[in-house]
């Protein structure tokens, strides 16, 4: 009977444990409805824009047109995948589409770690904020903007060469968009003219929250500026290099569409031809929905891929990761 009475008593306590549970995490809701409304706006917004319209991916294995719903349009397979693998222009599009991914994560990934570094050794705090200011303000621009700066500046005319030509680095004027050779060259140097001090932000606010007794016990130490950069700072913000790493990892076949799009003309095509520019022209420009989206789905599965496996590499190598 004593047993028993205690496993009825335990059940009781169990359930008024349930019961106040229950509500304290109605009052605890109660108390961050403002919050919580918040935070359902922007479920309801991802769940729109970004869920629903999956259900149009079944295209790709679709002849869909818009006549037709995308219920009546008839089922074809894999024909857009084996159409996009067996394309003559596919060699020259991954070419261009990795080589200025590869060049932009080489070259424009740690730039704005350097920057970010030597901006925050600046004592001149009206200095610091002007250079900060001077360096984010291309990110506020449009590409269109930008792209008909670049345009004017590098046409045989334009001031760039104007200036080699005056320092004898030319003899005749050149007109840089139209050489295919120094595309891939514009697009990185031009992104990270654009992105170099907005991407530093993120780096900077990392190392405001990194402990200034670290510091201190490096000088006491004998550490130098270089030192404390090398040793204090770059450890402090690890981990935020490592997240941005695996989303540029992941970005690798995104080439910026709107940066190539308005640069590019026919005499660079050959090395400004990307996979997104490569979709507008045959799948959106010809109205070729599902080849387009077969195309599109096949970059989206690849990304997955290099998110998982750049992830997964920085996981073993202890380092900070998405997941």
């Amino acid at each position: 009977m004593d047993a028993r009475a205690e496993a009825l008593e335990a059940q009781r306590t169990q359930a008024r444990a349930r019961r106040g549970g229950a509500a304290g995490w109605v009052r605890k809701l109660l108390a961050q409805r403002y919050l919580q409304a918040m935070a359902l706006l922007g479920a309801v917004w991802m769940l729109v824009f970004n869920y629903i319209p999956m259900y149009g991916l079944i295209i790709a294995f679709k002849e869909y047109n818009i006549i037709k719903s995308v219920g009546e349009a008839p089922w074809v397979g894999l024909t857009h995948f084996r159409e996009f693998f067996s394309d003559e222009q596919l060699p020259g599009v991954i070419r261009n589409t990795i080589g200025i991914s590869l060049l932009k994560l080489i070259v424009g990934f740690p730039l704005p770690i350097l920057f970010a570094l030597f901006l925050n050794e600046l004592r001149s705090v009206r200095f610091k904020k002007a250079v900060q200011t001077i360096s984010y303000l291309p990110h506020f621009l449009s590409w269109v903007i930008l792209g008909g700066i670049l345009t004017t500046w590098l046409s045989d005319v334009g001031v760039i060469n104007k200036v080699l030509l005056a320092l004898g680095l030319i003899r005749d004027p050149v007109d840089y968009l139209a050489s295919p050779g120094y595309f891939w060259t514009i697009a990185v140097s031009s992104d990270i003219w654009k992105e170099l001090g907005w991407s530093a932000i993120i780096y900077l606010a990392a190392m405001a929250s990194v402990s200034p007794e670290m510091y201190e016990a490096a000088t006491i130490d004998g550490a130098g500026r270089f030192q404390k950069m090398r040793y204090v700072t770059l450890p402090g913000i690890a981990g935020t290099i490592s997240i941005l790493f695996i989303l540029a990892v992941s970005g690798l076949l995104n080439s910026n569409f709107d940066q190539i799009f308005v640069m590019r003309n026919a005499l660079n095509d050959s090395t400004s031809n990307v996979i997104d520019i490569f979709v507008y022209q045959t799948g959106i420009s010809q109205s070729r929905y599902s080849y387009a989206t077969a195309v599109g789905l096949i970059k989206s599965v690849i990304t997955l891929g290099l998110l998982l496996g750049a992830n997964g590499v920085l996981k073993r190598m202890n380092q900070s990761t998405l997941f």
